[in-house]
């Protein structure tokens, strides 16, 4: 029997570092899909107002924040 598989996730943070719940980022099982999402999906998300995203692996975050403005 498997244990529980890693999950990937976004942090996404408005310009005060407030974190935006619309629209929220997807769970991906592995690090290389979120990657991708996030390359397809940065221009839309900083168009809704997200400046940074920050990668997390089960809850933590795994490096610094991304700057979505900087483009």
């Amino acid at each position: 029997m498997s244990g529980p598989r890693p999950r990937w996730q976004w942090r996404l943070l408005d310009a005060a570092a407030v974190p935006v719940e619309r629209p929220g980022s997807p769970v991906f099982l592995a690090r290389f899909e979120a990657e991708q999402w996030l390359g397809e999906h940065w221009r839309a998300l900083a168009g809704q107002g997200v400046r940074t995203a920050v990668l997390q692996h089960d809850g933590a975050d795994t490096g610094p924040p991304l700057d979505l403005a900087a483009g």
